[in-house]
């Protein structure tokens, strides 16, 4: 409190002290809080902090939780079905993939793993934009004032506030921690340009002027207009703010650390005889992991680097979303093979890439038959047509189907650095649109475009069974907080192509103009391509007017984005799947960690453990064919978590940089045991360790 005071007592001078810069008075609500703070007490029996009341057998239970009236779920209603979607998206939890046994509520808990507490739910904003962001700080009573620490967990993907409970927010509440949630200017946030309804910060709809999660920038007679041209379309908040919110991910990581600390002294700061509070819950007497998974472990990255005021202590991150600065003065090789030294791709270029030629490479003899689901979400049929409109626009080469779909494998591994390893993932992916949706919502966030600007020729809207566009059934909108991913197509909207040939139609059943037939709106996603390019995906030439200036645009958010390298010496652990086939390790992890080496040197604290035959996606390993060639990285996430915890609290050393060789179960009925997932090793074999020498970041086979 003293500190305070004088800080106040400075200010008044308009002198300036280093300390009252960096240490903010965290008893004072933040000045970046826009409206009310709510907050809700969980008794832990009939309702909790981590499985919504559910429990773990609840989690792992199929249906989900119903509403009592599907046209109008209570605030609690969407709050459970939330947490239950949003948990199994990113956890395995069918029989014997470690739900349960290595990962899960009830795992070294009592019981269901119930978690009493307090949650606390705000809108925040950062400077530049207005758009509503949300924070969320929950508070075990299991937390220890006199021991304090704190994890973050921005949401991965485009997921909402709850979309990491299930990965930090479960490590950090079982540990006795705070942990603050941010959906990152993400989340559902879809607003309805036909009767200009849209979510509350609970989930529920509303069409009255209020502050929602977010509604377009267009007036009611321009959306009166568009819904006239364009029926029955969505806005969604990650493609349409005009924010470029993942230029903003590390701030707001940082915002919710100190939206944190102002809840914990509400809740825990000792009051002082003249009505001030004692500040006992500060940066130097907590300990604080940035932490989560995919976009949200991108976010905590950035966070870290960006750290001016000593918030972090220390960095654990899975599979983490990071386009670092192009740095080519350095090369990856692994094993014997090539070396890459077209790494440190962007997000936006790689994805755009998996659009355009995946769905070709789908057909190619040496994945087609083995790749697991390929045949269930990948039809022949409009495979071999998108792979005759590639030959025809002269973007792959070869007489027959075979010969065309493996050059577009071969485009793929070794003109944009996919590994082989993720192969035979990469078609499961893109039945799921997984690349199409990333491209759709990046190339309009990047740009900073509206929902007007139809970038591409591409809106938002459900379709029926032919692909038509109609009107999203009214509980299914009721139920999109809870049921969305947050980037469409999710929970009945789809990506509509709206330059199909005939008419408006889902991107999957569109047929391209150029071509008149069925090539999954191929048109489309090479317009998507040139604009992460910067040229005409075809011809190569420049691209001229609007399409010009847009691609310059989306370059400049782009370049927003960027990490650094600095962690600023922090102790970090990112773990990552090598299968990874969303984010592509030479573009990723790979590329961090030498750009860190180069940046930091002998100061780096960063620990990388790349782990074999493990993904992205955890969630499919509950599917044959990936289950028993897969395990779950999930269970290396939390051993960095502990890594990273027993370094900060113990001193323990981190282990060095390595390959963790984890052994596959075989078969799904066959349940993962220790031998299938070695702990990371303290002292790996040579052999194993991963090394920056000789301006190479040198991975072993």
């Amino acid at each position: 409190m003293k500190r305070i005071m004088l800080c106040a007592l400075i200010g008044a001078t308009g002198l300036t002290l280093s300390a009252c810069k960096d240490n903010p008075p965290f008893n004072e609500i933040p000045d970046f809080i826009q409206g009310d703070i709510s907050q809700t007490s969980y008794d832990g029996i009939t309702d909790d902090l981590l499985t919504a009341g559910l429990g773990a057998s609840g989690l792992a239970s199929a249906p989900g939780p119903a509403f009592a009236d599907p046209l109008n779920p209570t605030a609690a209603e969407l709050r459970r079905l939330a947490i239950y979607n949003n948990y199994r998206a990113l956890v395995d939890t069918a029989p014997g993939g470690g739900y349960g046994t290595f990962f899960g509520p009830q795992v070294n808990a009592s019981g269901e793993g119930l978690i009493a507490g307090d949650e606390f739910i705000a809108y925040m904003s950062v400077p530049g934009t207005d758009v509503p962001v949300t924070v969320m700080a929950q508070v075990p009573d299991s937390f220890d004032p006199d021991r304090p620490c704190m994890v973050t967990a921005p949401s991965s993907g485009s997921r909402g506030i709850y979309g990491a409970i299930g990965t930090a927010g479960e490590w950090g509440l079982k540990k006795g921690c705070a942990v603050v949630y941010t959906d990152k200017g993400t989340g559902t946030g879809s607003h309805n340009l036909a009767t200009n309804t849209a979510q509350r910060i609970d989930g529920t709809l509303t069409s009255d002027v209020e502050p929602v999660q977010f509604r377009a920038d267009l007036t009611d007679g321009q959306r009166a207009d568009f819904d006239s041209a364009w029926p029955d379309r969505f806005a969604w908040k990650h493609a349409h703010s005009r924010a470029n919110p993942e230029a903003d991910w590390g701030q707001h990581v940082l915002q919710s650390i100190e939206f944190g600390f102002y809840v914990l002294n509400e809740k825990f700061g000792r009051e002082l005889g003249n009505g001030e509070t004692l500040l006992t819950i500060k940066p130097k007497n907590t300990v604080v992991i940035a932490s989560s998974v995919s976009n949200g472990g991108g976010s905590s990255v950035r966070a870290a680097e960006q750290d001016t005021k000593g918030l972090i202590d220390g960095v654990a991150v899975s599979e983490p979303n990071v386009n670092p600065q192009v740095d080519r003065s350095f090369t990856i090789r692994q094993g014997e093979g090539p070396e890459i030294t077209e790494h440190s791709r962007s997000l936006l270029d790689y994805t755009t890439a998996l659009a355009v030629y995946q769905g070709c490479a789908n057909q190619a003899p040496a994945i087609r038959d083995d790749a697991p689901l390929n045949a269930t979400f990948n039809p022949p049929a409009i495979g071999e047509n998108i792979c005759n409109s590639l030959a025809n626009k002269g973007l792959v080469s070869g007489a027959t189907l075979d010969d065309r779909a493996t050059d577009a494998l071969r485009i793929l591994n070794e003109d944009f650095g996919i590994q082989p390893e993720q192969n035979l993932l990469a078609p499961v992916h893109f039945g799921l649109a997984v690349a199409q949706s990333i491209s759709m919502t990046y190339a309009n966030a990047y740009g900073r475009a509206g929902v007007e600007d139809r970038v591409c020729e591409l809106s938002l809207a459900a379709t029926d069974s032919a692909g038509a566009v109609t009107q999203l059934a009214p509980a299914a909108e009721a139920a999109l907080f809870s049921a969305s991913n947050g980037i469409p197509p999710s929970a009945g909207v789809n990506i509509v192509y709206d330059g199909a040939d005939g008419q408006p139609t889902n991107l999957p059943a569109s047929a391209s103009p150029s071509t008149n037939q069925l090539d999954y709106g191929l048109d489309a996603l090479l317009c998507l391509r040139s604009l992460a390019q910067g040229s005409d995906a075809v011809s190569g030439a420049d691209l001229q007017g609007s399409d010009a200036e847009l691609a310059t645009a989306i370059a400049e958010g782009i370049a927003e984005v960027r990490a650094s390298g600095d962690l600023q010496g922090k102790p970090t652990v990112f773990v990552t799947g090598r299968a990874d086939a969303i984010l592509p390790i030479n573009h990723t992890s790979r590329p961090y960690f030498g750009l860190n080496q180069r940046v930091e040197g002998k100061k780096s604290n960063l620990r990388y453990y790349e782990i074999l035959n493990a993904h992205h996606l955890d969630v499919l390993n509950g599917f044959p064919g990936v289950a028993d060639r897969y395990v779950p990285l999930h269970h290396y996430y939390f051993q960095a978590l502990d890594l990273v915890w027993a370094n900060l609290t113990e001193k323990q050393a981190l282990p060095p940089s390595q390959v963790v060789r984890t052994v596959p179960r075989g078969a799904i009925t066959t349940p993962l045991a220790e031998v299938n997932l070695p702990a990371i090793n303290p002292a790996p074999d040579a052999g194993d360790r991963i090394v920056f020498t000789d301006n190479q970041v040198r991975i072993p086979e």
